[in-house]
C-alpha cells in the first residue's frame, strides 16, 4: 500500500510539474531537477507501468535523472518490450521463458516473482516518441559513462545520426570530456548538428571549418549534402573545402593502393620464395608447390583446434606453435616427395612438371578425404584483428603482421643462404653443380634438403594465408601461377629478385584492378611479364656462375 502511494505521488508530481522540469544536458525533455537519494529505484521502475504515454515519458526522465547504475539496463528492457505489469496494478516485472510458459522476475536482481498470473500481465508499451526519449536518454548516459570505449561509441553514434535535438546534450558532454580523441569526435558531431539548426552564419562557418579539417570521406559527404541547402554566402567556402578534400583523398587513394599492393606482394613473396629456391637450385618446375601452402594452412587449423581444446589459456598464441609445426611437417612432406618421385626425373623438366601435377592432385584428394571438401575456419587472434587508421590509410592488423612476418622470413632465409654451411653448398650447386660435386658436396642430398626447405617455407606461407583466405583443398591453386610469374620476373633462384618481383607485381595488380578488373588485370600483368622476358630472359636479377650462364 505504501509503495502504491509513493508511485501515485511521483506520478502526480511529474504530471503537474513536467513543463518546468529539466535534467542535466537533456535537451527539450523535462525531468526532475533532483531525485531524492532515498527514493527506491524500484519505485521509479514501477512508475513506468502507470498512466499513459505522457506519464511514462515523465517516468523515464525521472529514472534517468536518478543516475542509478541500472538505468541503462532498465531502458534496454523497456525498449525490447520485456517489461510487464499487472493490469490491476503492482510492480513492473521482467518477462522471460516462452510465450506458452512465461516467467516473471525482478528487472534488476533477476529474483523470480511469486504468485503472478500470466493472464493478468500486460506489456509496458512504448510508442515512437518514447523510443526517441529512450534513445536520447541512452546517449546521455553513455556520453557521461566512465568507460572510454562507451563514450567514444556514443560520440560516433551522434556524429552518424546527426539529430539536432541532441545538441545541448552534446555541449554538456563536450565541456566535461578530457580525452582528446573523444573530444575531437564530439566537436565534429557538434559541427554537424549546428549545420542543421538556425545558428548564425558565423557559427555555421566555424562548423564547416571543423568538418573540413577532418578531411575524410565522411566530411566530404557532409559538406556535399550541406552545399545544396547552404546560404549563398557560405557556398563558396563549402565548395573550396570540397575541392581541397577531393585533392587530398586522391593522394590518399594512391597511397592506399600502394599499401594494398605491398600487402598482396608480401603474400606473393611468402608463396613464391620457396619456389624460387627449388626452381633455382634444382631446375624443378614444382606444380605441387601450391599444395605445400595448403598443407601449411591445414596444419595451422589442426594446431589451433588442439590448443583451443587442450590449452584454452594460450589459444590466442596458437600461431606461435603453428609456424614451426607447419615448417617441419611440410618440409618432411617435401623431402618424401623429392626422395620418392623427383630425384628420378632430374633433367627431364616436362616429366617433372607432369609428375608434380599428379602429386598435387593426390594431395588435394587426401586433404578432402581427411578434412572434407568444405572450408575450415582458422580464427584470427585478438592481436591480428581489427583496423586502424594512419592518416588517410585504413590498415588491417592481420595484413600488417603478414608484411612484417614475410620480411622476417626473408631476412632469416637470406642469413641461412649467406651465413651457413648449407647455404654455401646450396649456392655452389646452383652456380655449378659439377664443380660442387667434384669438391665433395653431395648434390643429391643438397637437392633433397633444398626441396624440403622450399616446401617448409611454403608451409609457413600457408600459416599466413590462413589468416586472410579460406582454408580449403584449393587454397594453393590461387597462388601457384602468380608465384611462377614472380620467380620468372625477379630472376630464377635470386631472393632479392623474388622480393622486388613480388612487391612490384602486387602494386601493379592493385593499380590495374580498378580500371581493368581482377581477371583482365592479371592477364595484362602476364602480357607485361612476357614482353619483359623477351628483353631480359633471366629476369631482373640474373644468377651468376659458369653453369647458369652457359
Amino acid at each position: 500500500m505504501y509503495r502504491a502511494i509513493k508511485i501515485f505521488l511521483i506520478t502526480v508530481c511529474l504530471t503537474f510539474s513536467g513543463p518546468t522540469l529539466s535534467g542535466l544536458a537533456f535537451p527539450g525533455l523535462a525531468a526532475s531537477s533532483e531525485v531524492r537519494a532515498e527514493d527506491d529505484i524500484h519505485v521509479l521502475i514501477d512508475a513506468l507501468g502507470i498512466g499513459d504515454f505522457p506519464e511514462r515519458e515523465a517516468a523515464i526522465k525521472t529514472l534517468v535523472a536518478s543516475k542509478d547504475p541500472h538505468v541503462n539496463q532498465i531502458l534496454q528492457q523497456l525498449s525490447d518490450g520485456l517489461l510487464y505489469v499487472n493490469s490491476d496494478g503492482g510492480p513492473v516485472l521482467l518477462q522471460g521463458g516462452t510465450d506458452d510458459e512465461p516467467t516473471y522476475s525482478d528487472p534488476i536482481t533477476g529474483e523470480a516473482a511469486a504468485d503472478v498470473d500470466p493472464d493478468m500481465m500486460t506489456k509496458v508499451k512504448i510508442n515512437n516518441a518514447l523510443r526517441g526519449v529512450i534513445s536520447a536518454a541512452t546517449s546521455q548516459l553513455t556520453l557521461m559513462s566512465p568507460d572510454r570505449s562507451a563514450r567514444l561509441a556514443a560520440a560516433q553514434g551522434l556524429l552518424k545520426d546527426a539529430d539536432p535535438a541532441n545538441l545541448d546534450l552534446l555541449n554538456a558532454a563536450l565541456a566535461a570530456e578530457k580525452d582528446a580523441e573523444i573530444k575531437n569526435t564530439m566537436e565534429a558531431a557538434r559541427a554537424v548538428l549546428l549545420l542543421k539548426t538556425d545558428a548564425s552564419v558565423e557559427d555555421k562557418k566555424a562548423a564547416i571549418d571543423t568538418i573540413a579539417a577532418r578531411g575524410n570521406r565522411d566530411a566530404l559527404t557532409i559538406l556535399t549534402t550541406t552545399l545544396e541547402t547552404a546560404p549563398d554566402d557560405l557556398k563558396p567556402a563549402i565548395q573550396a573545402d570540397i575541392s581541397t578534400i577531393n585533392r587530398s583523398l586522391a593522394l590518399w587513394d594512391v597511397a592506399q593502393n600502394v599499401w594494398y599492393g605491398l600487402s598482396l606482394g608480401s603474400v606473393l613473396l611468402l608463396a613464391a620464395i620457396g619456389l624460387a629456391i627449388t626452381f633455382g637450385v634444382m631446375g624443378v618446375i614444382n606444380m605441387a608447390h601450391g599444395e605445400m601452402v595448403m598443407i601449411g594452412a591445414y596444419t595451422t587449423y589442426v594446431v589451433q583446434e588442439y590448443i583451443t581444446s587442450a590449452f584454452p589459456g594460450v589459444a590466442d598464441y596458437s600461431l606461435a606453435f603453428a609456424v614451426p609445426a607447419a615448417f617441419v611437417f611440410t618440409g618432411f612432406v617435401g623431402l618424401v616427395i623429392e626422395r620418392a618421385v623427383i630425384r628420378y626425373l632430374y633433367g627431364r623438366p616436362l616429366e617433372t612438371l607432369l609428375a608434380t601435377w599428379g602429386v598435387s592432385l593426390i594431395l588435394q584428394q587426401a586433404v578432402r578425404s581427411i578434412f572434407g571438401p568444405t572450408n575450415r575456419e582458422v580464427r584470427n587472434p585478438s592481436w591480428m584483428s581489427g583496423v586502424f587508421d594512419l592518416g588517410g590509410l585504413s590498415i588491417t592488423w592481420n595484413r600488417l603482421w603478414i608484411i612484417v612476418f614475410s620480411m622476417v622470413v626473408f631476412v632469416m632465409l637470406l642469413l641461412l643462404l649467406k651465413r651457413s654451411a648449407f647455404g654455401l653448398q646450396m649456392r655452389a650447386v646452383t652456380q655449378n653443380r659439377r664443380m660442387a660435386s667434384s669438391m665433395g658436396i653431395r648434390t643429391g642430398w643438397v637437392d633433397a634438403f633444398t626441396f624440403a626447405l622450399g616446401s617448409g617455407i611454403a608451409g609457413i606461407a600457408g600459416v599466413a594465408l590462413s589468416q586472410i583466405d579460406n582454408v580449403s583443398p584449393n587454397l594453393g591453386q590461387s597462388y601457384i601461377i602468380d608465384s611462377f610469374m614472380v620467380v620468372v620476373f625477379g630472376g630464377v633462384g635470386n631472393l632479392w629478385g623474388t622480393l622486388v618481383g613480388a612487391l612490384s607485381l602486387g602494386v601493379v595488380n592493385k593499380f590495374l584492378e580498378p580500371f581493368a578488373g581482377a581477371v583482365l588485370g592479371k592477364i595484362l600483368v602476364l602480357v607485361l611479364i612476357i614482353l619483359f622476358i623477351q628483353k631480359r630472359p633471366r629476369g631482373l636479377f640474373a644468377l651468376k656462375g659458369r653453369a647458369v650462364e652457359a
